[in-house]
């Protein structure tokens, strides 16, 4: 005999299930993270805000394709592959701000509709830069929620502050770059 399963049953489960996925204007998620580097602001703008490095010392950066090969100006564009707290993707990035070398900052959309902006604050210390980098992302609903607050934003956090690590290992000569495969440069963009 074949048991039913009662209809409120799955009313209830279809509507914990919306509720959970629905679009909600909830605050971004937010990483900070800060390391002083041992170089002058100009030098350590001119590294981060090259697309073409970021596969080098960020381990979240898998491949960079576009304008690359300089430090970006406003209206630039650069596409990247990423894997992050264990999603891999593809981001558009635009830079939106840009005050050398004490400012800079990237918007991005994800090809599945994800968002998040990527910002950087130097300013000049005894013995070189504090360099301060800020990760917003989008949180679109319940089900990311509960998932930041259970997993993603603890992994993002690692991978922000091994970012930093290895940014300022590079930068002040600590340890070779890590990869280089991976980066593409595309004449014509940006």
């Amino acid at each position: 005999m074949m048991r039913r399963v009662p209809v409120f049953g799955v009313v209830l489960l279809v509507v914990v299930g919306a509720v959970l996925l629905a679009p909600l204007p909830l605050p971004p998620g937010a990483v900070r993270s800060s390391a002083v580097i041992a170089r002058s602001p100009g030098a350590v703008f001119d590294y981060v805000t090259t697309p073409g490095n970021w596969p080098r010392w960020h381990p979240s950066s898998l491949a960079v394709a576009g304008a690359t090969d300089h430090s970006l100006r406003v209206g630039e564009v650069v596409d990247e592959d990423f894997i992050v707290a264990g999603y891999q993707g593809r981001v558009r990035w635009t830079v939106v701000q840009r005050q050398v070398p004490e400012r800079w900052a990237i918007a991005g959309k994800i090809e599945d509709g994800g968002s998040g902006k990527v910002s950087y604050r130097l300013t000049a210390v005894e013995g070189g830069t504090l360099f301060e980098r800020e990760f917003d992302y989008a949180r679109p609903n319940l089900l990311f929620l509960l998932a930041d607050q259970l997993r993603v934003r603890r992994q993002v956090t690692a991978e922000s502050a091994e970012a930093l690590r290895r940014l300022k290992a590079v930068l002040e000569g600590q340890a070779p770059a890590p990869r280089m495969a991976g980066v593409e440069a595309t004449a014509g963009e940006g």
